[in-house]
């Protein structure tokens, strides 16, 4: 699975998301354990301003989003000439070592885009592969070329690796319960089935004959998972888990002054509910935040529970170990060079060109991840690594203007397009 919960992403999973559980108050009876700064009085990093470069005109206009859409499908228009629009510096030097880790797997997969072939990256990999980091940006201008998919409109929201309080054993002060995917969670792949089902799965679990649901958030919550030995590790604070469940992935520092990562490993196969939008709706909040959303768990605890199980949704957790933390490729994601993106219009492992309203997520990035909230031709969910700066920029990214992809020069040509 990806570093980040394939059901949300920071900003958009935020108003679309899921937490952790109830609002359980730490232990008493011991020393308060060590944790991270709570969220509750944060603000996130103030923008700075900047004018992104408008899409390119599409004619005729681009066609209308379906199920079963991809990029070539909702239009593929030739983008702009790229030497004189990627900047110099360490944003292009990071995005040219993430392409690196991508291409073996990049000239190896099966691009559900439309854009490319495997063969397709050879040249781009060889070359990227002794190319000097300090010419980064000459890099992506002599081996690609852009293409706009669809509007061309971009809308990029933040995640980061969280780093909360947790235990790898409960003791006073760590009591909330972070558990290990139940074996019988069962994934069926419906495409097996029947033809007309392909692309589509469900999971549940196995009860008598019948594949059933499996239990949801307020089932969890209450302990039905209790007592069967899934307890991975226990978090400190249920509001600081919440975050980690929508980040999908993140560190627990530990009592001892150790680090304990933990990765995605499956979902409850419960649909959820955005609490942030419902939040909103409601009136409770404004701006829908991650430090709005955080700030109201903390001051209103019972609401902020029986909010967070009206998302049925739950996230299971594994140990990490060795690099990482690993998006959907595979391959340890880069900080503030890794997007998420939709597979559909994006190649895995392609690099993006952004230009947007904010000036810190524009530039190259490339496409490592995926996410369930991230959906269509221009929506991605840039990653800001791990710490109180990652966590601050994240929390409050949400950025539009405009996105091109960048192909290997001439695969354009395939599709009908001349660059």
């Amino acid at each position: 699975m990806t570093l980040r919960q394939s059901w949300g992403a920071l900003a958009a999973a935020l108003l679309l998301s899921a937490c952790a559980g109830g609002v359980i108050p730490p232990g008493a009876g011991g020393p308060a354990p060590a944790r991270p700064p709570r969220g509750g009085g944060e603000t996130a990093t103030r923008p700075v301003p900047a004018t992104p470069r408008p899409p390119v005109p599409v004619t005729p206009p681009a066609a209308a989003p379906t199920d079963t859409a991809n990029a070539v499908s909702a239009g593929v228009t030739p983008g702009p000439a790229i030497a004189d629009l990627i900047p110099s510096g360490d944003r292009s030097r990071k995005a040219l070592q993430a392409f690196r880790l991508s291409c073996p797997s990049l000239m190896r997969r099966n691009d559900q885009s439309g854009l490319t072939r495997g063969s397709d990256w050879n040249s781009a990999c060889a070359a990227a592969s002794s190319w000097p980091e300090a010419s980064a940006g000459e890099f992506f201008a002599r081996y690609f070329e852009a293409v706009q998919v669809g509007d061309g409109k971009a809308f990029v929201t933040g995640y980061y690796e969280p780093e909360i309080a947790g235990s790898r054993m409960r003791q006073p002060g760590y009591d909330v319960p972070i558990y290990r995917r139940p074996p019988n969670l069962i994934d069926v792949n419906l495409g097996q089935f029947s033809d007309s089902l392909k692309g589509k799965t469900i999971r549940g679990k196995v009860d008598g004959t019948n594949l059933v649901p499996f239990d949801e958030r307020s089932q969890i919550v209450s302990g039905s998972l209790a007592g069967r030995g899934l307890e991975l590790a226990w978090a400190a604070d249920p509001v600081e888990f919440f975050f980690l469940q929508v980040q999908g992935s993140g560190r627990l520092l530990l009592p001892d002054g150790g680090v304990m990562r933990i990765g995605y490993d499956g979902q409850n196969g419960r649909d959820y509910t955005g609490i942030g939008k419902l939040m909103k709706d409601r009136g409770l909040i404004q701006a829908g935040s991650m430090q709005d959303i955080m700030q109201y768990l903390r001051a209103h605890p019972a609401e902020g529970a029986a909010i967070m199980n009206e998302n049925k949704s739950f996230v299971f957790f594994r140990e990490l170990t060795g690099a990482g933390p690993l998006g959907a490729m595979g391959v340890a994601v880069t900080p503030e060079a890794t997007v998420a993106a939709d597979p559909r219009y994006v190649p895995l492992g392609a690099p993006v060109l952004l230009s947007l309203d904010r000036a810190e997520p524009n530039g190259i990035w490339i496409a490592q991840d995926t996410g369930g909230a991230i959906k269509g031709a221009n929506r991605f969910d840039s990653f800001w690594g791990a710490g109180s700066n990652a966590r601050s920029v994240a929390g409050g990214m949400s950025a539009r203007g405009s996105a091109l992809v960048l192909l290997p020069i001439g695969s354009a040509a395939r599709l009908g397009q001349q660059p």
